[in-house]
């Protein structure tokens, strides 16, 4: 890798440093009325408050809030989605000061206004659409996920994507846009980079990111992954979006092994339980409890 090196190790969320090992949980919240999990239970301000408490106490280490729908789906506007996340966000921070608060956009505009109400992390999922959003990081202080997305244009699904050299192109999108942020004044402890299963990939493509995600891993910026209930978990179980639990932490429990860092998960008790035994296993957590055989 050439260029803007990350700080090996070094990961900044808000005001507190992660060591190196450690496995964190971004629980998600919509502030959509037609997301594809919860088709719109936490579209209501009062119940995506509850939604962030209820979180918090379920082991969650940030939450991660979006106000479009990621999919094909009526259009929203600018104001429309600055009126669904930055006053949210400005209530989450006054109720819990010290939580990292990522936010789900692709538009600067929205980053702008997000980052003034307290944001921490501007969560691009769509791969620098917006060229702007890095600056708007970098101007406030926040933190950047980087993604690859084949190009994509927001909120699209893919249509028989091909790719030469597919990990070859996830790496190159995935710390060009680091490095781009970084080259910006963005703390390059405070940018992650994320394959982004199922954006412009179809399920051959997001297994393949899955089993070589060490390859990112190895780059050294820390590696986000969203792998909760997506089609790619769907398609290879034969599972329907109610059932896809089990298969979301089986890859998971793979992506921690492989080196990930950060998790996006809808089933934060779930995930937290998976991403411990991980941990324990590796030997970077000790047990809760360890008395067989030995009293």
């Amino acid at each position: 890798m050439t260029g803007t090196q990350p700080v090996f190790g070094e990961l900044l969320l808000r005001d507190r440093s992660v060591r190196p090992g450690e496995l964190l949980v971004m629980a998600i919240v919509n502030r959509t009325p037609d997301s594809f999990y919860d088709r719109g239970a936490t579209y209501a301000e009062q119940a995506a408050l509850d939604r962030v408490r209820t979180v918090v106490g379920q082991g969650a280490d940030l939450v991660d809030i979006g106000g479009v729908k990621a999919g094909y789906g009526r259009f929203v506007s600018v104001e429309e989605e600055i009126d669904r996340t930055a006053g949210f966000v400005a209530r989450v921070r006054s109720e819990f000061p010290d939580l990292p608060i990522s936010v789900d956009t692709w538009r600067h505009e929205v980053g702008r206004a997000v980052c003034e109400a307290g944001a921490d992390v501007l969560n691009d999922a769509w791969g620098g659409h917006d060229p702007e959003l890095a600056a708007v990081a970098a101007e406030f202080g926040a933190g950047i996920v980087c993604c690859h997305t084949g190009g994509l244009a927001p909120r699209t699904d893919p249509h028989r994507p091909q790719y030469d050299d597919l990990m070859g192109e996830v790496l190159a999108a995935t710390t060009g846009l680091a490095e781009r942020a970084v080259a910006l004044g963005v703390d390059p402890r405070r940018v992650v980079i994320d394959p982004c299963h199922d954006f412009g990939k179809n399920t051959w493509h997001s297994l393949e990111v899955t089993r070589r995600l060490g390859e990112m891993a190895a780059t050294g910026w820390p590696v986000l992954v969203s792998l909760s209930n997506k089609d790619f978990v769907g398609e290879s179980l034969g599972a329907e979006l109610p059932d896809r639990l089990p298969g979301t932490l089986a890859a998971s429990a793979v992506s921690a092994w492989l080196g990930a860092t950060i998790f996006r998960a809808h089933n934060v008790p779930e995930t937290r339980m998976t991403l411990d035994m991980v941990a324990t296993i590796r030997g970077d957590r000790p047990p809760v409890r360890a008395v067989r055989g030995l009293a």
